[in-house]
């Protein structure tokens, strides 16, 4: 395995194993998905037309609910509160995002330590974080988020903290085994030898070489993130402050969308969480794509 030059630090040689999957097509799909997307987040405010929360009313200050795409202005309608669903949507976005890469950095960052420490340490180390890794496995992800999110005050931030605390596990564990081989490597042993501290030697010779594994579960992670916040927003345990995508589908779904065929009201919300979550899977196989090279042939 290639070394990067010495006199370069340990950080900046953990940097620069950061690469991001351009030789894939899918992966270039999911990475442009990506950016629309937060692009539309960075610039809500001048996307929206409207107050996502805001009831809103007619030329005739009637209450504008129902109404049908492409009525008075509206470019996707309104809800049944005369609410700009289109606004509803680009709004979504943030919270999306924002659960989805906080969790998802949360999870590998997590997850490579423990990974890192298990597997270069051994003994002792070894044994108590995998047992806490698999204490992590037997909680069931779904109810204990739920659980979590229904004991403490409902906000985004402890859906994020509820998702980190066991997501990490399936990082830790492959990390965990990438460094156990890596650790028995000649330039690791030789290292070592030369007098190295534990930390040189991990930061210099062994994360470098983990960190496309950390972004490969990291990318799963945002999906699993932002779908996991859309289901509990859609159980109706989400921040009801925040404007998110799944909970435009609880609204709709309390308000009955379906049977009044108010498409338009829960179709984009679906179709948003589709893609955003599609990219980060796509996303992931060019990141397989990048550390095992024989998987495309």
């Amino acid at each position: 395995m290639p070394e990067v030059a010495l006199s370069r630090g340990p950080f900046r040689r953990i940097l620069g194993a950061i690469k991001l999957p351009v030789g894939d097509n899918f992966a270039v799909a999911g990475l442009v998905i990506y950016a629309v997307f937060v692009l539309t987040a960075i610039f809500a405010p001048v996307l929206a037309p409207f107050d996502p929360t805001e009831i809103l009313y007619s030329a005739d200050y009637d209450l504008a609910s129902d109404f049908r795409p492409g009525q008075e202005g509206h470019i996707l309608g309104t809800t049944s509160l005369g609410r700009d669903i289109f606004s509803q949507i680009v709004y979504g976005a943030r919270s999306a995002l924002l659960v989805g890469l906080t969790a998802a950095f949360m999870v590998a960052f997590i997850g490579t330590i423990v990974g890192l420490m298990s597997g270069y340490f051994g003994g002792w180390i070894d044994t108590v974080l995998m047992r806490l890794a698999d204490v992590a496995f037997g909680i069931p992800f779904l109810p204990f988020v739920i659980v979590i999110s229904a004991f403490l005050e409902p906000s985004i931030w402890n859906t994020v903290i509820a998702m980190a605390l066991v997501l990490w596990r399936d990082t830790a564990r492959v990390i965990r085994s990438q460094v156990l081989t890596l650790r028995s490597r000649g330039y690791v042993e030789a290292a070592r030898v030369s007098g190295s501290s534990d930390f040189k030697i991990i930061t210099r010779h062994i994360a470098p070489n983990i960190i496309p594994l950390s972004l490969l579960y990291g990318s799963i992670a945002i999906g699993w993130a932002i779908l996991t916040e859309a289901s509990i927003s859609f159980l109706g345990f989400g921040d009801p402050d925040s404007i998110s995508w799944g909970f435009m589908l609880q609204d709709a779904f309390a308000s009955q969308a379906l049977s009044r065929q108010a498409y338009h009201w829960f179709i984009p919300p679906g179709i948003a969480i589709i893609l955003v979550v599609s990219a980060g899977f796509f996303i992931s196989r060019g990141y397989e794509n990048l550390l095992f090279p024989k998987l495309g042939r």
